[in-house]
């Protein structure tokens, strides 16, 4: 059974969830409903909605207007690492490390994460945050979500060895293919700050991942929150010559490098690796 802290924890991220789901159903600018209005649909304090409300805010995806509401932010800027219809190994990053399961259980789907694995929101899935460390230094914390039909009988110490890909495949016969992940800037919330050791609303990445077995079935939709201040990413790129004049010109702005100082070179591939950095 899931201790108190538990229930508050799993509370809470099902308000942001229900939270997110309104942001990504309206178009910017859109209103939302008022906090007392969703806390009377919700079920919860005023507190633990502010929290979440708070967050969004602070991540960019919701804006408050004094006298007016909250409101749906402009959208985010997305920039492709790589090409479309090509993919990269990623290295493994640097250091030892190991999981502790803070949270195993069964919940429905609800829209959000429904629709993500393209399940029904009243499908029961198998929710699990794990605090992921580095030489047992708390580095993140995951929040995974899976089909429960593909994971009978999964036990906590069946997240904390081992690849649990390789899991997937030796115990249930799923097969992973393929991921899209991103990655953002975020902060810390309280439970997160406490649990990887960090000041509150510290700087923070945010991965979000949906992974794929090799019939083309989402078997996995997970996000997770990275402590900025010993993890970055590297991103190598292959810039090569320049495209031949009739290429592109307009193919817009590459990441870190100013505008125009690749122009006419189109796609510039890229492969990422996970850095940690030294504590101290």
């Amino acid at each position: 059974m899931a201790s108190e802290p538990s229930r508050s924890a799993l509370k809470r991220e099902r308000v942001r969830d229900y939270l997110r789901e309104l942001v990504e159903s309206r178009a910017p600018g859109d209103p939302i409903p008022s906090e007392r209005a969703l806390c009377e649909q919700l079920g919860v304090s005023r507190p633990t909605l502010r929290s979440a409300v708070d967050e969004l805010v602070t991540t960019g995806l919701l804006v408050r207007e004094h006298g007016r509401g909250m409101f749906v932010a402009r959208a985010k800027i997305t920039q492709e690492l790589a090409p479309d219809g090509t993919a990269h190994r990623l290295p493994y990053a640097g250091g030892t490390w190991a999981s502790r399961v803070l949270e195993l259980t069964t919940v429905q789907a609800g829209a959000r994460v429904g629709r993500r694995l393209r399940i029904s929101p009243a499908a029961e899935i198998t929710y699990i945050a794990r605090l992921r460390l580095v030489d047992d230094e708390p580095m993140a914390i995951e929040y995974l979500h899976v089909p429960a039909d593909l994971v009978p009988g999964l036990r906590p110490a069946d997240m904390e060895s081992g690849d649990f890909y390789d899991f997937l495949r030796t115990a249930h016969g799923v097969r992973v293919h393929e991921a899209v992940q991103s990655i953002e800037p975020t902060v810390t919330n309280e439970e997160e700050a406490r649990l990887i050791g960090v000041p509150v609303l510290s700087p923070a990445l945010l991965f979000e991942r949906l992974t794929k077995d090799d019939t083309g079935r989402p078997v996995e939709y997970v996000h997770s929150v990275y402590r900025g201040d010993r993890y970055r990413i590297v991103s190598r790129l292959a810039l090569g010559d320049a495209a031949p004049a009739s290429g592109r010109s307009d193919a817009g702005h590459h990441p870190g490098i100013p505008p125009g100082d690749l122009a006419g070179r189109g796609d510039v591939p890229a492969q990422m690796v996970g850095e940690v950095q030294p504590s101290g």
